[in-house]
């Protein structure tokens, strides 16, 4: 993407300043990346504050129940009668309700700890997952606008097969952050549809103007530069901190040196394969 931005903005039928008087790739794409780390720190403290509130929320009424059921039971004893071999009754075991409450409310607090621990965690993957879309739905547009725009079946053909070996890894990526985050399946759904429609849309769209569509019109080549520099920023900054970093410097980490090992050498195999797609694409 970032190549494809600077083919764009260096092209000569741009005016020469400033738009190769200044590496405005290079900066996009990075102003990009630190306007999505600002949005990425916002957005998690956002939904931090959303289950801190709803885990107050929640404590309050199990503690406000827990009050008025040892209130309605303040009275009552709990008798427990055993017999033995001889059917002689042994002496009556009584606990008082008041104590069955505490145990009660100490099964609540242990309960909602190990909840707490991994909001954090869940957090991060909401904030990721919709990020992450964000960077491959604007790229995925102009995917589609390029490729409905071609003409020639020689080049739409390895076009067709290389973005398609790309948008089916990156919907595996994707689809691992929704999981993850473990959002409501109406919310999931639309997620993938969206992700799923855009290459389509920007095909449909990219065809409706091709009678008219000039690709070297400083317009197109500006606009295209842009977005393709703002989806590489986005996306350099996600897959180096939100996901390789997340996963391989993390807690997840945690297998035989084997399985580590392993792991590298399968973000090794497709960090090479997905560079290969450059040959067709």
């Amino acid at each position: 993407m970032l190549h494809d931005a600077e083919h764009a903005l260096s092209s000569p039928c741009l005016p020469a300043h400033p738009w190769r008087s200044f590496p405005f790739p290079g900066f996009v794409a990075m102003s990009a990346a630190l306007a999505t780390l600002v949005l990425d720190f916002l957005a998690t403290r956002f939904y931090e504050g959303k289950h801190r509130a709803e885990t107050e929320r929640v404590k309050a009424a199990a503690a406000a129940a827990l009050a008025a059921s040892s209130a309605s039971d303040d009275d009552i004893t709990v008798v427990t009668v055993t017999e033995d071999d001889n059917d002689n009754k042994a002496p009556l075991l009584q606990a008082h309700s008041h104590g069955h409450g505490h145990g009660h409310g100490h099964e609540v607090a242990q309960t909602e700890g190990g909840g707490e621990g991994e909001v954090p965690a869940q957090v991060r993957s909401v904030v990721v997952s919709q990020i992450l879309e964000m960077g491959i739905v604007s790229h995925s547009v102009i995917i589609g606008l390029s490729l409905g725009v071609s003409r020639s079946p020689c080049t739409i053909r390895p076009l067709v097969a290389a973005l398609s070996f790309h948008q089916f890894f990156e919907g595996f990526a994707l689809g691992g952050c929704i999981a993850q985050a473990q959002f409501k399946t109406l919310s999931a759904a639309i997620m993938a549809c969206f992700f799923a429609i855009t290459t389509p849309a920007g095909i449909a769209a990219g065809a409706g103007v091709a009678s008219f569509y000039n690709a070297n019109s400083p317009r197109a080549l500006v606009v295209e530069g842009i977005l393709d520099s703002v989806s590489a920023g986005i996306l350099i900054y996600m897959s180096l901190v939100d996901l390789i970093a997340a996963d391989f410097l993390g807690g997840k980490m945690t297998g035989s040196t084997r399985q580590q090992v392993m792991a590298y050498i399968a973000l090794f195999l497709g960090a090479l394969s997905m560079s290969s797609l450059a040959i067709w694409a």
